[in-house]
């Protein structure tokens, strides 16, 4: 194994090796975030095309969620 870690190439400058070392995890972080964001941009276009593949008949019909409010109550009693 090699002792030669110093891939950003400063030397023996602590202060420019510290603002170099931070500014690396800085761009690495930025750059999961771009991925993450654009996995999700992704999903959600997938999901898209998706809804747009469907036959128009399927997006004219109701909700089906919305089948659970309308049921009338029925009151019971515990005895």
């Amino acid at each position: 194994m090699s002792d030669h870690q110093d891939y950003l190439g400063t030397g023996s400058d602590t202060k420019f090796r510290l603002r170099a070392d931070v500014l690396m995890l800085m761009l690495k972080g930025a750059g999961y975030a771009a991925v993450f964001c654009l996995v999700l941009w992704f999903g959600l276009m997938v999901l898209y095309w998706i809804g747009k593949a469907l036959p128009e008949e399927s997006r004219d019909t109701p909700d089906p969620g919305q089948a659970f409010l309308q049921q009338p109550y029925i009151e019971t009693t515990r005895v």
